[in-house]
């Protein structure tokens, strides 16, 4: 896992059913990690990506999930099918470790599409889900007392003015990320 690249990666979709609802938007930020002696690795950023998806099954979604995301057709007017994104990000996260807040989600629905598309996932099969490592970490914390993101980025001082769209929620959680990690 040492020598691997880390996969930071962030959907937003149709609503929380990985079985009824699709991803929308999915980014990811592509980190190595490169050794310190006597400390953990810091990360160095080699590419962010984003794709804005067509959805297939927009009368399944639920109107709060759009409304939260910020779904409009105008915004996704140039988006692409899901297998060409899927097909992209499967070459971008080639042999990389997924790294995820609330990582059950984002892996549940990025499976999905993968199955859905009949794209080959190409990821290492370690994952990090940062909602655990923030727990573990900051548990001692008083002012600590929820772990999601927007929580976490009040409580480690790390700016995300674009909250809920895939790529700042993700440049978001790199930021975060390092701060726990001292990397």
């Amino acid at each position: 896992m040492k020598i691997h690249n880390l996969a930071f990666i962030d959907t937003e979709t149709t609503g929380l059913d990985p079985n009824r609802h699709e991803i929308i938007e999915l980014a990811c930020v592509i980190a190595r990690q490169v050794e310190r002696p006597g400390r953990g690795p810091s990360i160095e950023i080699i590419e962010e990506c984003e794709w804005k998806i067509k959805p297939e099954r927009l009368e399944l979604a639920d109107e709060e999930a759009l409304r939260v995301n910020g779904y409009n057709e105008v915004d996704w007017m140039f988006a692409v099918d899901r297998k060409k994104a899927m097909e992209e990000f499967a070459k971008k996260t080639q042999s990389a470790t997924f790294v995820s807040h609330n990582l059950v989600f984002d892996y549940s629905f990025i499976q999905k599409a993968f199955e859905e598309t009949g794209v080959d996932s190409r990821m290492h099969y370690a994952k990090l889900d940062t909602i655990s490592m923030a727990f573990a970490r900051l548990y001692e914390a008083p002012q600590a007392d929820k772990f999601s993101l927007r929580a976490l980025c009040e409580l480690l001082k790390v700016e995300n003015t674009k909250a809920h769209t895939a790529l700042a929620d993700t440049k978001a959680l790199v930021a975060c990320y390092r701060k726990m990690m001292n990397a």
